[in-house]
């Protein structure tokens, strides 16, 4: 059967990147077919959970790892492991943390959208720093020491582009010196690959990614790696709990004293991961670990040129411009992106209109939006195959020439 057809589906050409509303990364076939062998079987998921913490943990150097569905919701995890640890009342009680050490710093250059998975385990955001310096923000280290009190529990340190902010090295050796965890949110913290362990040897305690993105995993997957107690604690507000201390794998934590008694199901349960997810991606993994990097960014750089020659050959608008970005972007963005300028800031509507002009195209084609305020559409080629690259400058060239619906100006 033709799932696509018979549903109605419209597939896209995603030229955006990695992002969720696209639909992540595509998945190579040696990871469909993990996922298809693990779906028609059976699994003891605590088991098959700490198989795969294993090999995380070989990939990051951290002690231990864990199967998420999604960076998100190993933050949400992490925090409440750092809030309830091994209490089993407490674990019960999330994401009411009234009478509980709660709180998580936060630099001001780090907020973003992304506390809500903080905050969904009853964490409550502690900001610092100031205002004023070139770019998000300016925080000093006493700040963040003076924060620190009874009631915090970690330090939240999200892999982003913040002028100003102190790093993580300092962060972590400030935060283990008053005994609190740092968390560090690395969904868009890869490539480069050396990014899989150097949050852990900069001192994180644990680390969130996304499976979905440039490990080419299935696009609801994602781990933590860190600290053995703290994965510990997530797994145990994660995993199905209705088991039988007496039978239940784990029970020996009970018996010895590491737990009071066996937790209910916790917050986790509203994010699981069946054992698809989590076989497809240790597949994924596997495989970006292996990956020739310099080899992918070449096979980007070379469909970006081709898309560019033959935008450029179509003639541009009065005031318009190509310009190929290679990595790091703005000291963030790690993929090679085509930058097709409209016109500067002026531009910004014109830019937005061929944005959508190419959306409502067939086939739809999706391009970067993340400087649409300046005039610019983008390009990424790590989600496009290379006979995409033809499809993508048609709907360009017929665009900008007014083929679509929507004016270009």
């Amino acid at each position: 059967m033709d799932i696509v057809a018979e549903f109605g589906l419209r597939p896209i050409v995603n030229a955006v990147g990695t992002a969720t509303r696209v639909g992540g990364q595509r998945m190579h076939p040696e990871v469909i077919a993990a996922m298809a062998d693990a779906a028609g079987r059976h699994f003891a998921i605590d088991e098959l959970q700490e198989i795969a913490g294993r090999e995380i943990a070989a990939a990051t150097g951290a002690e231990a790892g864990y199967v998420t569905s999604g960076a998100s919701a190993g933050l949400m995890l992490g925090a409440a492991a750092c809030i309830a640890g091994a209490d089993p009342d407490r674990i019960d009680r999330l994401p009411d943390t009234i009478g509980m050490p709660n709180e998580i710093i936060v630099q001001r250059g780090h907020r973003n959208a992304y506390d809500h998975a903080l905050r969904t385990a009853g964490a409550r955001i502690v900001e610092v720093g100031y205002q004023g310096h070139p770019g998000a923000g300016r925080t000093h280290a006493w700040q963040i020491e003076a924060a620190i009190g009874p009631a915090t529990v970690a330090i939240a340190h999200p892999v982003q582009h913040a002028p100003g902010t102190v790093p993580l090295p300092e962060v972590a050796e400030l935060a283990h010196r008053h005994g609190i965890a740092v968390i560090v949110d690395a969904a868009a913290g890869l490539p480069p690959k050396a990014n899989l362990r150097r949050f852990i040897a900069e001192g994180a305690d644990l680390v969130a990614y996304s499976g979905g993105k440039a490990i080419g995993g299935p696009q609801a997957s994602g781990f933590l790696a860190g600290r053995a107690d703290l994965i510990r604690s997530a797994a145990l507000q994660h995993l199905d709990m209705d088991v039988d201390v007496r039978t239940w794998r784990y029970g020996s934590l009970v018996r010895d004293g590491s737990l009071r008694g066996v937790p209910h199901h916790g917050i986790g349960r509203a994010a699981k991961v069946g054992k698809e997810g989590i076989v497809g991606l240790l597949a994924a993994l596997r495989r970006y670990v292996a990956r020739d990097e310099e080899a992918e960014i070449a096979r980007q750089v070379a469909i970006l040129e081709h898309i560019a020659a033959g935008i450029d050959r179509a003639g541009l608008p009065a005031g318009a411009s190509l310009t190929l970005r290679r990595p790091p972007i703005d000291g963030r963005v790690m993929y090679p992106v085509l930058h097709l300028d409209l016109g500067g800031s002026a531009a910004t509507e014109r830019a937005a209109a061929l944005s959508l002009a190419l959306q409502q195209g067939d086939p739809p084609v999706y391009t970067g939006e993340g400087w649409l305020d300046i005039g610019v559409v983008s390009f990424g080629a790590s989600t496009l195959h290379e006979d995409e690259a033809d499809v993508v400058v048609s709907a360009v060239r017929a665009a900008l020439t007014g083929a679509r619906d929507v004016a270009i100006g």
